[in-house]
């Protein structure tokens, strides 16, 4: 089992890092190697999530993984035994031989390993949501751009043919111009009782799954799952499900970054912790024919009319569009044009969408081939920042003007504490 880096010599790589990007970039980035031969990829991250990227990229080869939990690392060294194995992701980027690297790790720890990744000249798949705040979201956007490596965010469900076929029916006018959007997710985080300390297991490195955050005691509350119900790590039901159900209105109606975001109902704000039930607002501008958009998010049991109503009961999480001509609901796997009796004998529109080859699949395709995927950052860093900026207005109680490009909240300088992120000494990106 690797040692962990030194504080000193990571920040000296890292320096050295942001000059010149000190690891040689891809072998396949500079056109070297065939396209039929394996990728070597990096996993920080082994188990849960990370584990469902590892089972998608078996095709390839697993050359490294790193994982603050002995056990875990052990049990996929025991599959990868030809991989090397660490406890802290700078010392796998050290490691010369990688193509490539997958983050799936905490949402607290993503930017600092998807930075690092990028800075080092690999290309990168990240879960969702790509960070815990919107500066380092944004850092993690430019860099990648910067570095021109091929990136895919993990929102493996617009993949799905499902989805696919509702962008044709939105873009195709079946529905007619779209001005309401409602999106909603029976997902609940939040609302537990404070953690009480508790003694480290012997094979938890805490520290380095802390990573940048604030030192605080450990709790099994914490690690390995439950870190979404707690600020400090995640944003709970919004950040978590925000990207794969406002993706579909991202995609539908060429979403990007909202003009505003409204608090418009949820509980008392928890200094510590994300609301288990919350409405949310936001007001998207005109883009080019298309019309302004509002976008309601909901969780916890809260819904729109239509399902709390109960006319569409089995709609537990989905998204509706609301336009001139009709309506359409949808969730991961089907969808539904509304009214159905003025749907009778309708006939979709052609495919235009091709089928995906997997989303993992094409990340790699794209490596090897040249290209770009579908929810690369460019695309894929507006949809994150736009479910964070909920939670930051709930958190300041207030509707917030947005300011994409200056990245602030021009009505409130409250808002900056939750925009920005403030990490402790050591850790930087």
């Amino acid at each position: 089992m690797s040692t962990p880096i030194s504080r000193r010599a990571f920040l000296g790589q890292s320096t050295v890092a942001g000059a010149g990007f000190y690891i040689a970039t891809s072998r396949f980035a500079c056109g070297a190697i065939s396209p039929n031969e394996k990728l070597n990829i990096g996993f920080v991250g082994t188990a849960g999530q990370a584990k469902f990227s590892i089972d998608n990229l078996t095709q390839e080869n697993i050359v490294a993984l790193c994982d603050i939990d002995d056990q875990k690392l052990a049990a996929a060294k025991e599959r990868f035994p030809q991989a090397k194995t660490y406890n802290d992701f700078r010392r796998l980027l050290e490691q010369k031989d990688i193509d490539a690297i997958v983050v799936a790790t905490p949402d607290h720890t993503h930017a600092v390993a998807a930075v690092g990744a990028l800075k080092s000249g690999r290309h990168l798949y990240c879960e969702k949501p790509l960070a815990r705040t919107i500066s380092e979201t944004r850092i993690i956007t430019d860099t990648a751009r910067k570095m021109k490596r091929v990136t895919q965010i993990g929102t493996q469900i617009h993949a799905g043919g499902n989805y696919r076929r509702v962008v044709e029916l939105i873009q195709s006018g079946a529905i007619g111009p779209v001005r309401d959007v409602h999106v909603w997710a029976g997902a609940i985080y939040g609302d537990k009782p404070k953690p009480r300390p508790m003694p480290v297991p012997a094979h938890i490195h805490y520290d380095l799954w802390l990573g940048p955050v604030q030192e605080q005691p450990y709790s099994q509350d914490f690690v390995p799952f439950h870190w979404r119900n707690w600020w400090a790590f995640g944003g709970g039901s919004l950040a978590d499900f925000g990207c794969h159900y406002m993706d579909l209105p991202h995609w539908a109606l060429d979403l990007h970054h909202p003009l505003s975001a409204e608090p418009v109902d949820g509980p008392p704000v928890d200094a510590d912790a994300p609301p288990p039930q919350l409405v949310v607002r936001y007001q998207h501008p005109a883009r080019g024919e298309k019309p302004p958009v509002t976008l309601t998010w909901y969780h916890g049991g809260r819904h729109p009319i239509f399902v709390r109503e109960n006319l569409y009961p089995n709609w537990k999480s989905g998204v509706l569009f609301i336009g001139t001509k009709g309506m359409l609901v949808a969730d991961y796997g089907k969808h539904k044009l509304l009214p159905e009796k003025d749907y009778e004998g309708f006939t979709p529109p052609p495919k235009t969408i091709p089928d995906s080859i997997g989303h993992h699949k094409e990340w790699v395709n794209a490596i090897k081939n040249g290209g770009t995927t579908t929810c690369n950052f460019d695309y894929s860093g507006p949809l994150t920042e736009a479910a964070l900026l909920g939670n930051v207005a709930y958190r300041v109680q207030k509707r917030l003007d947005w300011d994409a490009a200056k990245m602030r909240a021009t009505n409130s300088k409250e808002a900056d504490q939750y925009i920005h992120h403030h990490y402790r000494k050591g850790w930087s990106i």
